[in-house]
């Protein structure tokens, strides 16, 4: 199961009891957190995310409202006696802030910190059950985009056809690790003539703050969810691409030629105090979208 939990989806300010950028995204047993805006802890605490199953942080660009409750949060973690390391794929300088940051408070964490600075496109992490890859998006500061893409389960075996071909059942296993069956006689059955393929992993695109970019079209096509930052109505487009932000119909579009299944929005500007115009603008153009709202868990499926 891959899933996204939305703990803050507000812009800059923290308003109309919205919170800046923090999402956990869910594969199995693990949680991998995605931003961590001022009142990231808090809204863990709110809605029991266990902090000590997070062992790799993304962070997509250096504005506060997207890194500020990143010091606070791994201050926690050391003062709760963590000692599982923590992997944090940022842009490079943020090795330094929390180096500076940690030397003038004289501290230290109980815990290995690997850093690994963004600085191009491609693969992060490949864990055993996904992977996880980045991609630059267009805003005004170096900007980067997340997609986690779960790995597709080995074969199944057809067990109709192999018990007419012969196959004894202690050979399944073999088949579904992709072996061919050589019969006694030294014929060879094809893999695929005796499993069925699984169904195609789940995969969802974080796209950050950025202006509309149709580059990402074939970063992010056919996934099964995306987010896409909101940050204006489209009657403020011109002001959205003066600051490096996306509108609703600008979201939905792209999600619409990138043929993705299911498009969630947020990022809003603290100016609207509403956010319904902005499922409505977006569903114009792209039906199959929702509001980001926190605590709300969006399956990628």
């Amino acid at each position: 199961m891959l899933a996204v939990t939305i703990l803050g989806n507000n812009s800059a300010l923290p308003m109309h009891d919205r919170h800046p950028t923090s999402q956990v995204v869910t594969n199995g047993e693990k949680l991998f957190l995605v931003d961590c805006g001022e009142g990231t802890q808090m809204q863990m605490n709110r809605y029991k995310i266990r902090r000590s199953r997070i062992n790799h942080i993304f962070i997509s660009h250096l504005h506060g409202d997207h890194y500020f409750g990143l010091p606070g949060l791994l201050n926690t973690l050391s003062l709760t006696n963590r000692t599982e390391p923590i992997h944090l794929f940022a842009p490079p300088p943020l090795q330094d802030i929390l180096q500076l940051q940690m030397n003038a408070g004289e501290s230290h964490f109980n815990f290995p910190l690997h850093f690994h600075p963004l600085d191009q496109n491609g693969l992060l992490l490949d864990d055993p059950k996904l992977t996880v890859s980045c991609f630059q998006v267009t805003h005004r500061i170096p900007c980067w985009g997340f997609l986690f893409r779960e790995k597709q389960k080995p074969r199944k075996v057809d067990p109709e056809k192999a018990y007419a071909a012969g196959v004894p059942e202690a050979f399944f296993p073999a088949l579904k690790e992709g072996n061919d069956y050589i019969t006694p006689d030294g014929v060879a059955i094809p893999n695929a003539a005796l499993t069925k393929p699984s169904p195609e992993g789940a995969s969802y695109a974080y796209c950050a703050d950025t202006r509309y970019n149709e580059s990402l079209i074939d970063i992010v096509k056919d996934s099964s969810l995306m987010y896409h930052e909101a940050t204006y109505l489209d009657e403020h487009r011109e002001k959205a691409s003066i600051r490096f932000h996306s509108t609703a119909k600008q979201a939905a579009t792209l999600a619409q030629k990138s043929n993705v299944k299911r498009l969630i929005i947020g990022h809003f500007s603290s100016k609207y105090e509403l956010l319904e115009g902005f499922r409505d603008e977006a569903k114009a153009v792209f039906p199959n979208v929702e509001l980001c709202r926190e605590g709300v868990t969006y399956l990628a499926q």
